[in-house]
């Protein structure tokens, strides 16, 4: 069973501004593709952001989703966070979920998200939006079981 946690990142619901659509989203996609997850943890975006990345990876989590502050506004410190707590970047998951935005929405090329791992687990940032969640797990549906296998110490299975 793969263990999984989503933070989003978002000053206004954390504040209660308004209610976040992209965590449950995620929450959901995550537990149809067969992961354990709980509700979304809602944080500002910043230095909240990497302290529950970092309480997630200390807890044994298999794979963190974040959502949102991925872009390029000043407020936006999600992928900066999330960099400093990486052990080693996987730039081909960020670069596939650009990728499979970017004909539907161009802007998703604005994108800073990374992906990588910390200690054992995945960690991917995503767009907040709900559109930049579905492609996300679109990108990580097909690839998730194996990555998370590999990070436990997984074997290649030999062609045959």
């Amino acid at each position: 069973m793969i263990r999984a946690r989503v933070v989003v990142a978002s000053n206004r619901a954390a504040a209660g501004v308004y209610a976040d659509t992209s965590g449950p989203l995620l929450v959901a996609g995550l537990r149809e593709l067969g992961c354990t997850v709980s509700e979304p943890v809602v944080v500002p975006d910043g230095e909240p952001v990497g302290q529950a990345v970092r309480a997630a990876v200390v807890d044994g989590f298999d794979v963190v989703l974040t959502s949102g502050g991925t872009g390029i506004t000043p407020t936006d410190r999600t992928p900066d966070v999330t960099r400093a707590l990486l052990d080693y970047e996987i730039p081909g998951i960020a670069e596939a979920i650009r990728a499979y935005s970017r004909d539907k929405v161009p802007t998703a090329a604005l994108s800073r998200g990374v992906a990588g791992v910390a200690g054992r687990t995945l960690v991917v940032n995503l767009p907040g939006s709900t559109g930049g969640a579905r492609d996300g797990l679109a990108v990580l549906g097909p690839i998730l079981a194996h990555t998370v296998d590999q990070l436990r110490g997984g074997d290649h299975l030999a062609a045959g």
